[in-house]
């Protein structure tokens, strides 16, 4: 099996050759680029299977440049990792709100990038149910990738779907943020558990049709279910 391809996306020339070489070291190919502009053509003609992305970019930052990606149909599977400076929590959400699905702040060891490259990899993967799971007119056929309501397609990202795929195959439970991590990041021990949250809100707002979303619970105390049963709100 061939090495999976990596996009650097930074500005700097040092900083990509330091990352090149520790993915270089882990048996990765990489790609580079030092702006959205290279960056974007690279990912159409490339086609890499990660981007590693820095926030701060000369022409268009690397947040406006992950929204372009997770927009466009061809690329919104495509996973993204920014790397930024910046390590408040509003930034962290903002990064993860933009569709990344991990944000690892400057400075990183080799070793975590790696571990955490690969955790997002991991988790991108292929689906390991084959027939479609339902409830309630919600639709999730593995094979294809695509979720419909009623007939009506739904767009979302990859972490999304996964999400929602282990909630499907096991509705009427309820989830701790730390289960949910096991279950769908795949155990990665750097994903905060406020990353559930903000991909719970995506994944609500992505079932809006029809009302689907009331089917993802807060369940208080404990974290999250997936229930078609109508419940009171206390």
């Amino acid at each position: 099996m061939h090495s999976k391809t990596i996009l650097i996306v930074d500005d700097e020339a040092p900083v990509r050759d330091m990352l090149r070489i520790a993915l270089e070291m882990a048996d990765y190919r990489c790609l580079e680029a030092e702006n959205a502009q290279t960056a974007h053509a690279l990912v159409i003609d490339e086609k890499p299977d990660l981007v590693l992305l820095d926030w701060m970019l000369p022409d268009v930052s690397g947040v406006e440049l992950a929204r372009r990606l997770k927009r466009d149909e061809l690329t919104s599977s495509l996973p993204i990792i920014m790397l930024t400076a910046k390590g408040e929590e509003d930034h962290k959400i903002k990064g993860l709100e933009t569709g990344a699905d991990d944000y690892i702040t400057k400075p990183f060891s080799p070793r975590e990038l790696v571990a955490r490259l690969k955790a997002v990899l991991r988790r991108t993967g292929p689906s390991a149910p084959e027939e479609p799971l339902t409830a309630g007119g919600l639709v999730l056929d593995p094979i294809s990738h695509r979720v419909t309501i009623n007939g009506q397609p739904v767009d979302m990202g990859p972490t999304e779907f996964r999400l929602l795929t282990f909630f499907l195959s096991h509705q009427e439970r309820a989830y701790t943020r730390t289960q949910l991590l096991d279950h769908v990041w795949g155990g990665n021990v750097y994903v905060e558990e406020r990353t559930v949250d903000v991909h719970i809100r995506r994944l609500r707002k992505a079932l809006t049709i029809d009302g689907h979303e009331r089917y993802i619970q807060t369940v208080r105390g404990t974290g999250y279910r997936f229930s078609v049963q109508t419940v009171e709100r206390v």
